[in-house]
């Protein structure tokens, strides 16, 4: 076949390749090419953008973490490692450093204080450097201290009044203060340990005489090297943790952001598949009116001798260059987002996160052309069946696609996107068979709104005169055009839709973050509280605290079996190496649920959850195990029920418990928590102390000095740094989840913009056709204000409808929220709509409004 625009023949690929090229710049004059480009464009920008930068942050996180853990491989066990461990990590490639954790009493001058003591060899740090302050001066320093010297944490220099140059007795020697520890590189945050920080060497430790036989001591062992040595190891990794030994490898144990910034994160990933599945639907509305504009073009084409298959490469050649040029301005506002949402969450990230890597580019290009295939292939499919008859004849038009097929087969590639943006095959099959069942319910309800409203507007009778008549008028205008209608309104309704999810989910996800953080958050811990101090200590804060949580008992106890075997051999091969197997938990008894804790299995101490413990308490005096409730996450690593036994040892005693209520707790609240709770009369005749928090104000800071000189012995905890911290972070992930969603309000516009530009030729015959019959552009103006406003009201009704379906499905599924009706949803969207399209649809019609009748009954062709 020879071109039939140059005359030239064909010649192989680049003949095609410059014919469609060719093609594409002519149509970029048209509206509907326009609509496409922007809308590739905008899922190109909204999938690279979150792309990139989660992929700088997951990329930056895991470089980090080996600082953050000390390490690429980190093992620890409450016994010295054997050599023939060292060895073989040695043998993998790792280089290693050992260090030992223990808490021990520090002294100087007749003065004590329980330190947290942390041993380190030459090898120390791997990752990072210290910062110390010697002589006045702060150092950054990429070694631990020498052999007979320690550094110590201010705190602890403050409360043992010690400086620089004094001898500090640590168990059995004495040791030098060379240095004051500003920062550690691999520090934990969180409440782990609340005793100030002690490091010497190695060297020093068995002079200490601190390590003995029954000591609670940790012995950890750090390698560094690539994560691929790391994962070469994985099977002997998992060996180790059977046996015992916790293993924390930094593809899986890195330090999260906390719950606000996952939250975060989850909104960022759905904000940005809401604006490609706008952006979808615009494709799809704007290739409807280029299949239309284009089926002279193919029935020429099949004059001159082109094939079907020809056709069909030709345009989608002409598409794929425009897919292509979309991927490249969507990858520039991706990278300019990206740059946007760093630099708002700069201060909370790790200090330096990699450049951007090509894996979210060729993603973000991956997404525009399964758009394109998924939304406007079933479509483009009609320009190959074009006879070439209808040169001569408008009725030998090939039928358009199928609704459902064109639905069927984008839903589809959305599922998939959705699928591989977040991993989980399950949640993607479930919103895809949701989505289709919903899509189902709309078109049927859509179709009983307009059947309802066209009712309405046809019970206006013919004579009256004014806004009556246009509403009249205009309603009759979307029945002419039923089908067509009603796709507009499904299309408008999911955008609407859209729209408001995100825009929900961003208000309560704000609600739920400034919830969490009142401004009488506790911003004081004490701990270590006698029993002979409690009644004292409560009475000097009653009045002066603004709020305070309970005074909670703490007694510390290990888990020695569940279900009367051996804890490790009782739990999953993965909980094996779980802390809470390792280590002493601290228990409490209550006699109800304490303040933000939450009974989700099983009742809380016996029937109808009141409390009914003393006879448990009796029958547990009897032999029998006491009731418990658990934390529902612990039990849940752990697999437990409600029925299973655990028994604790608490110094040379044990104490069985039967698992009668699982609790969620509130992590974030800044208060006391627990993972296990006994009823009274159980745990009094051990030895405990107390712990509580509360809030101080500015003003009210002095009693803190009072409370330190009444009660030496109690630790005083001031959390405020952290608190600020906290609430800095959700201002600014705030501001960073606001620039996703205008991306994603502009990614709706499109849609808009689409659908109205695809029957605009339908509206210019009609115009024309008033015109003929006497009607003035007022009229006319007014008359499809009138249609827009009915488009826009009913696509609000079943938008607010489908936002509250699928926002509860998430806050319930994905992003841990509770569930609520938003009423004014079901104000604002609809009226909103009304508005918003009608709005855009004068300011669209405007053109069209202004042709000759002669030029608008010419376009009764492209209707």
């Amino acid at each position: 076949m020879g071109d039939p625009l140059s005359g030239q023949a064909p010649s192989g690929r680049g003949h095609w390749l410059a014919l469609s090229w060719r093609g594409l710049r002519r149509d970029l004059r048209a509206a509907d090419v326009r609509a496409l480009f922007v809308a590739l464009a905008l899922a190109v920008a909204a999938s690279t953008m979150i792309g990139f930068f989660l992929d700088r942050l997951e990329r930056g996180l895991e470089r980090q973490a080996g600082q953050m853990l000390g390490g690429d491989l980190v093992l620890e066990q409450s016994r010295p490692f054997d050599n023939e461990i060292r060895q073989r990590l040695r043998d993998a490639g790792l280089a290693l450093s050992e260090q030992v954790d223990m808490v021990s009493m520090a002294s100087f001058d007749g003065a004590f204080e329980p330190a947290s003591v942390k041993v380190v060899d030459d090898a120390y740090p791997h990752y990072g450097e210290v910062h110390v302050e010697r002589q006045g001066e702060l150092e950054r320093v990429a070694t631990g201290p020498a052999p007979g010297e320690v550094w110590i944490a201010p705190r602890l220099a403050q409360l043992l009044d010690i400086e620089e140059g004094d001898s500090l007795q640590l168990g059995a020697t004495s040791l030098d203060v060379t240095g004051l520890i500003e920062r550690e590189p691999d520090q934990q945050g969180g409440f782990g340990s609340f005793n100030p920080r002690l490091m010497m060497h190695m060297d020093d430790l068995e002079a200490t005489e601190l390590v003995q036989e029954g000591s609670r001591v940790e012995f950890e062992l750090l390698g560094r090297g690539p994560s691929e040595v790391v994962a070469s190891l994985q099977d002997w990794l998992d060996t180790l943790a059977a046996e015992g030994v916790e293993v924390q490898d930094v593809r899986r144990d890195r330090p999260q952001l906390g719950n606000a910034l996952s939250r975060a994160e989850q909104y960022l990933s759905l904000a940005g598949l809401a604006a490609v599945l706008l952006a979808g639907v615009a494709v799809a509305m704007a290739t409807r009116r280029y299949v239309d504009r284009h089926l002279d073009t193919a029935a020429l084409l099949r004059c001159f001798g082109a094939t079907q298959r020809q056709l069909t490469r030709l345009f989608a050649l002409q598409l794929l260059w425009l897919a292509l040029a979309a991927s490249a301005v969507g990858a520039i506002l991706g990278l300019v987002g990206q740059a946007g949402l760093l630099m708002l969450l700069s201060n909370f990230l790790p200090l330096e996160l990699p450049p951007p890597g090509p894996m979210p580019l060729l993603l973000g290009i991956l997404t525009a052309m399964a758009i394109l295939a998924g939304f406007a292939g079933p479509t483009l499919l009609r320009l190959k069946r074009v006879s070439a008859l209808k040169v001569l004849r408008r009725e030998f038009d090939p039928l358009p696609a199928s609704a459902w097929a064109v639905i069927g087969v984008a839903s589809l590639v959305f599922g998939g996107l959705l699928w591989l943006y977040s991993g989980n095959l399950t949640l993607s099959l479930a919103i895809l068979a949701g989505g289709m069942v919903m899509l189902a319910v709309l078109w049927g309800l859509g179709a009983l709104l307009m059947t309802g409203v066209l009712h309405l507007a046809s019970r206006v009778p013919a004579t009256v005169s004014g806004n009556a008549l246009v509403v009249r008028l205009g309603a009759r205008q979307l029945a002419r055009r039923r089908r067509a209608s009603l796709g507009q309104l499904l299309a408008f309704s999911v955008t609407f839709s859209a729209m408001a999810m995100i825009a929900l989910v961003r208000g309560d996800l704000l609600t739920t973050w400034q919830s969490q953080l009142p401004d009488d958050t506790p911003n004081f811990f004490a701990i270590n509280i006698q029993p002979n101090e409690r009644e004292s200590f409560s009475s000097m804060l009653e009045g002066a605290a603004d709020s305070r949580s309970a005074l909670y008992p703490m007694v510390r106890g290990r888990i020695s079996e569940i279900n009367g075997n051996d804890p490790r051999a009782a739990v999953p091969d993965e909980a094996r190496g779980d802390n809470a197997l390792r280590r002493e938990l601290n228990l409490t008894w209550r006699s109800d649920v304490p303040e933000g804790n939450r009974i989700v299995a099983g009742e809380w101490f016996g029937e109808g959850g009141q409390g009914n413990w003393l006879g448990a308490v009796d029958a547990h005096a009897a032999g029998d195990a006491v009731p418990i409730s658990m934390e529902d996450g612990l039990a849940d690593r752990f697999g437990l029920r409600v029925g299973d036994t655990l028994t604790f040892a608490i110094g040379s005693a044990e104490i069985t418990g039967e698992i009668t209520s699982l609790r969620d707790l509130d992590w974030d609240s800044f208060r006391p928590n627990f993972y296990v709770i006994f009823p009274p009369d159980v745990l009094e005749r051990f030895g405990h102390s107390y712990i509580t928090a509360f809030h101080l104000d500015s003003e009210e800071r002095a009693l803190q000095r009072e409370l330190a000189e009444a009660f030496p012995g109690v630790s005083l905890i001031n959390v405020d740094a952290i608190l600020e911290r906290v609430r800095e972070l959700l201002s600014q992930v705030t501001h960073a989840v606001e620039l996703v969603l205008l991306l994603v309000l502009l990614a709706g516009i499109s849609v808009l913009y689409a659908a109205l530009i695809a029957s605009r030729p339908v509206r210019a015959h009609e115009s024309g056709l008033l015109r003929v019959f006497g009607a003035g552009d007022r009229l006319i103006s007014r008359i499809q204000g009138a249609e827009f406003a009915l488009l826009g009201l009913i696509s609000g009704v079943m938008g607010a409808l489908l936002a509250e379906l699928a926002a509860a499905g998430l806050y319930l599924g994905w992003l841990d929220l509770s569930p609520r009706m938003h009423w004014e949803l079901w104000v604002v969207l609809p009226f909103g709509g009304a508005l918003l399209i009608g709005m855009i649809g004068h300011v669209l019609s405007r053109s069209v409004r202004r042709q000759t009748p002669m030029a608008s009954l010419g376009l009764l062709g492209e209707a």
